[in-house]
């Protein structure tokens, strides 16, 4: 074996571990109208919708009361704690002090608030596998809106895996986030139904 052919077989070794910017690369361009994210080293990549877009916006209008618009993401690329977890939250807010690490991405641990909107296709993530992720980075308050059940479910009190607090009911009851670090109320009763 030539050094030539030591050095293939080491780079073919070495470069067998899939990172998160080398997986959203394979993913370019993704075509417009459509979400991607990698969860748990899984790509998924959803068409957006009018009444999932209704709600976002509604919730970012009301969030920009107490949030500047450079303060508030959707479908923002943030990498989470986990292996390979590169989420393109719904709607995230961040804290006054934020900052971008140094790939030039908002950082998990200035998160605030993420709001996910239920996707038929993805809504496992958004009640498991990221609802586990946001609670092990931290984030303070998750609220999951559901336009298939016309329900929305509070999650606080972040700890390990899990959040100790929960709140579910219909649309229509307001959010009442007053007692969190995003200090306001998000009003649902005009939130779409699928």
């Amino acid at each position: 074996m030539t050094v030539v052919e030591t050095d293939r077989i080491e780079m073919a070794d070495s470069s067998d571990e899939r990172t998160l910017d080398m997986m959203f690369e394979w993913l370019e361009p993704t075509p417009e109208g459509f979400k991607v994210e990698i969860v748990e080293g899984n790509i998924y990549m959803s068409p957006q919708r009018d009444t999932h877009w209704e709600v976002i916006f509604d919730i970012v209008e009301q969030l920009r009361a107490r949030y500047p618009r450079q303060r508030l993401k959707s479908d923002v690329r943030i990498d989470f704690p986990g292996r390979l977890n590169g989420f393109a939250s719904d709607v995230v807010a961040l804290a006054e002090d934020a900052t971008k690490d140094s790939n030039g991405r908002w950082r998990y641990q200035d998160i605030e608030f993420v709001a996910e909107v239920i996707s038929k296709d993805t809504a496992a993530n958004d009640y498991g596998a990221k609802k586990a992720t946001y609670a092990t980075a931290g984030v303070p308050v998750y609220v999951i809106v559901d336009p298939y059940t016309g329900t929305w479910h509070l999650h606080t009190l972040p700890k390990d895996d899990e959040y100790r607090s929960v709140l579910s009911l219909d649309f229509g009851t307001p959010i009442d986030l007053t007692a969190t670090l995003v200090g306001l109320t998000l009003e649902t009763g005009e939130f779409p139904r699928d």
